[in-house]
């Protein structure tokens, strides 16, 4: 197949518009229309990785990590990810990343440590804010079914585990139709006065193109008479971390010895413990520091993240328990789910998990 069915469908899942800024998810080497018959998936882009790919015969890696965050001013091979960029080119191997914005959708990489621990009602821990808007459209009597059905269709009228919502409100417009119009109702010079119905619909930012050419596709006035509204709700399935309970609350320490056992853990670096069992659990794959408060005020008894520096274990605060895995460890399992997204859509499209450890930090012991 081609790498755009591939990667149109990753981005429908997690769209390339919910990575963060700094951010360089996407097609980094390769062309949309390349063909594609074999995938490799890893957590890095590695030489190590991309020497299994050519060995395997893969022409497209699926990494989590991007392997170019910056611009390249430079493609000398002084380093390894000049070198990998140069050896998949001259290896015809397209490199795909799916970041941050797999980070900030239900599903993806906190939602996974959550279905691992057994997390129930697990939910996203800070929803982001900005991404919603509203569309109001007037529309004569004769035409708000099918204009509604459009809107529908195209995306927008879907809250939480519910579509096709709409408010619906009766009234009149007026208007003249002035000289080089085309009315599809009135006459030229004359002020016409027609039963109205005002659709409201929500919709995510990015279907706003999709929903906004449904409505004028769909209405049969030569001007549409709409509003269109930015939003400060969050969208719940978008957005950082993830929190839900334990089926059974555990002391502390058996806690640790159930996190370590089911994420397959060498070392957990944790705060001080407190006298109240664990039953609500916060969770945040890689770097979550910015996500403690957030954790506080969503009750949870345990905040489990990565990459948290000294101080920042002060900020617990004896008020919840802090316990950093590893970046690596937190988002192993992101190949395990890219496997299964991808082979659930691709069912004829060779994938294969990496054989490569890629985590650059060891323990001894």
């Amino acid at each position: 197949m081609k790498i755009k069915e591939l990667t149109q469908y990753l981005e429908q899942i997690a769209p390339l518009a919910y990575q963060e800024s700094y951010d360089n998810a996407g097609l980094i080497v390769g062309h949309p229309d390349d063909d594609i018959h074999k995938g490799l998936i890893s957590l890095d882009c590695t030489e190590d990785v991309l020497d299994e790919a050519i060995d395997k015969g893969c022409d497209i890696i699926i990494s989590h990590h991007p392997i170019v965050f910056k611009g390249l001013t430079k493609l000398n091979g002084k380093n390894y990810v000049e070198r990998v960029v140069m050896k998949a080119i001259k290896n015809q191997i397209a490199l795909y990343a799916i970041h941050t914005n797999l980070d900030n959708v239900f599903g993806g990489v906190s939602s996974k440590i959550a279905e691992k621990l057994e997390l129930a009602s697990y939910a996203t821990l800070r929803p982001k804010t900005g991404l919603l808007k509203k569309l109001a459209v007037f529309v004569p009597r004769t035409h708000v079914d099918t204009v509604r059905e459009a809107l529908f269709s195209a995306g927008a009228g879907a809250i939480g585990n519910y579509d096709q919502c709409s408010y619906n409100t009766v009234g009149y417009g007026t208007f003249r139709p002035l000289p080089g119009a085309e009315p599809a109702v009135g006459d030229i010079g004359l002020q016409e006065r027609v039963e109205e119905t005002k659709v409201e619909v929500i919709y995510p930012a990015i279907k706003e193109r999709a929903v906004l050419l449904a409505m004028y596709h769909a209405h049969p006035y030569e001007e549409v008479a709409h509003d269109v509204v930015s939003l400060a709700n969050p969208l719940l399935a978008v957005g950082s971390g993830a929190i839900g309970n334990l089926p059974t609350p555990m002391r502390g320490e058996a806690f640790l010895a159930y996190l370590k056992e089911k994420l397959q853990l060498n070392v957990i670096r944790h705060t001080r413990l407190l006298d109240k069992p664990v039953s609500r659990v916060a969770v945040c794959g890689g770097a979550g520091s910015f996500l403690l408060q957030e954790a506080k005020r969503s009750g949870a008894d345990i905040f489990i993240s990565a990459d948290y520096k000294y101080h920042e274990f002060f900020d617990a605060e004896d008020e919840i328990i802090i316990a950093d895995i590893g970046h690596y460890e937190s988002e192993q399992f992101t190949q395990e789910l890219l496997l299964d997204i991808i082979r659930k859509k691709f069912a004829n499209f060779a994938v294969l998990l990496t054989e490569i450890e890629t985590n650059p930090i060891k323990y001894y012991s």
